[in-house]
């Protein structure tokens, strides 16, 4: 089932979906539920220093008199590379508003059904949070049963795209609502490709089959540390695409981005590492390179924990350029795994470490007063983030023009 929709109503569809959980339909007669047990509160994540053994150096964007702060609205360089610290205090970018008289892009959705897929067939749910498996602490025990399921896919055209041409495109994880914020990307595309900071992408926002973590569909999908949901994005995603829009993707893994918040960070990081073939641009905010992969696999014992440990250190370079983002009160060891692989934060700095070391082009900011995935920071930096990780690619009309 293919849907058109003007670009407000098809956002807004979207972040309907994570609002249906939690409220009941318009109209439907609510009876009161049976009595549950009381929902554990997690605790507030500890506040994590800029200034803490294991990160490393910030540079302050926007510094005055050395203080170690940032200035509202104040984003690193573009043109730099290496570590930064930003806030505590964010004002949103201009990019996110509609501007008059800049064209507007084309955002349609259209329906997958996990039948019809030949990797994720049946898909995966718990009914409850797995134990800690007793021969192995770096796992759980965790029973699932399978569930069909289905996904929308969202999908921006520029307003620029000329069709027939082989386009440049982004591949995003949980769709448009992974956060308000980001549903605003079609509107950060428009001033960015209007003003020639971009070129002429198309937006590919793919939705999670389902759940979080351990056991769920969604975990299945964006903690597995392996080439198969990459895979399933080339063989069943991007064809429907092609062919429900009549628009060409280039083939050109330097014209192919991905982006992710929290696991659907670390699904963009995997799909490039796997695939460098077919990706070699990432953006990741509040990234989840912790151990959180399940089933166990051997291969990688602390699942995407083992990014920094062990895989970019011990590994040749790979032609990958990353963005990454990192809260001061980032997720810290949220489940009963007392692994010491579940600090978002320490992960994040050990990230930004080992890709220095390895030579990688990448930016990484450190936010103050930040949580995970946190609105502010990506209402100040999105766009930011979007045109840096695509510097280098030729932009459209500015012949031999590389930015």
């Amino acid at each position: 089932m293919k849907k058109t929709l003007p670009i407000a109503a098809a956002l807004l569809v979207a972040g309907t979906t994570a609002l249906a959980l939690i409220s009941p339909a318009s109209g439907a007669e609510v009876s009161s539920p049976p009595p549950k047990a009381a929902k554990q509160v997690r605790p507030t994540p500890p506040t994590r220093l800029p200034t803490a053994p294991g990160t490393p150096p910030l540079t302050v964007a926007g510094a005055k008199g050395g203080e170690l702060r940032g200035a509202p609205g104040v984003n690193p360089p573009l043109g730099a590379e290496g570590d930064f610290l930003i806030g505590p205090d964010y004002a949103p970018a201009p990019e996110l508003n509609v501007v008059p008289g800049v064209p507007q892009g084309t955002v349609r959705q259209f329906t997958m059904n996990s039948k019809d897929s030949k990797f994720f067939n049946p898909g995966i749910a718990r009914d409850e949070f797995g134990r800690v498996d007793p021969n192995n602490p770096k796992t759980l025990i965790v029973e699932t049963h399978p569930i069909d399921y289905q996904r929308t896919i969202t999908v921006y055209v520029p307003a620029q795209y000329v069709p027939g041409t082989a386009a440049p495109f982004m591949v995003t994880h949980d769709g448009p609502a992974m956060g308000r914020v980001d549903q605003t990307v079609p509107h950060i595309l428009d001033n960015l490709i209007a003003q020639r900071r971009v070129p002429a992408l198309i937006v590919v926002m793919v939705a999670n089959g389902g759940g979080d973590a351990q056991g769920h569909e969604r975990g299945l999908e964006y903690d597995t540390m392996s080439g198969k949901y990459a895979e399933f994005i080339q063989a069943e995603v991007l064809p429907l695409v092609e062919k429900t829009y009549q628009v060409t993707l280039t083939k050109d893994p330097e014209g192919r981005a991905t982006m992710g918040s929290s696991s659907g960070a670390s699904a963009a990081l995997i799909m490039a590492w796997y695939h460098p073939e077919w990706y070699r641009r990432v953006i990741s905010y509040s990234g989840t390179f912790v151990n959180q992969q399940w089933p166990f696999n051997p291969e990688t014992p602390g699942g995407a924990w083992d990014f920094h440990a062990t895989l970019i250190p011990q590994s040749p370079r790979k032609p990958i350029r990353l963005w990454l983002e990192v809260g001061d009160r980032d997720n810290y060891n949220p489940n009963v795994m007392r692994d010491g692989m579940h600090d978002w934060v320490e992960a994040n700095n050990r990230m930004a470490t080992v890709l220095k070391a390895k030579g990688y082009h990448y930016q990484y900011v450190f936010a103050l007063n930040a949580g995970h995935g946190d609105r502010a920071v990506k209402s100040q930096t999105l766009p930011h983030a979007i045109e840096w990780v695509w510097r280098g690619y030729p932009i459209q009309g500015e012949k031999g023009k590389v930015r």
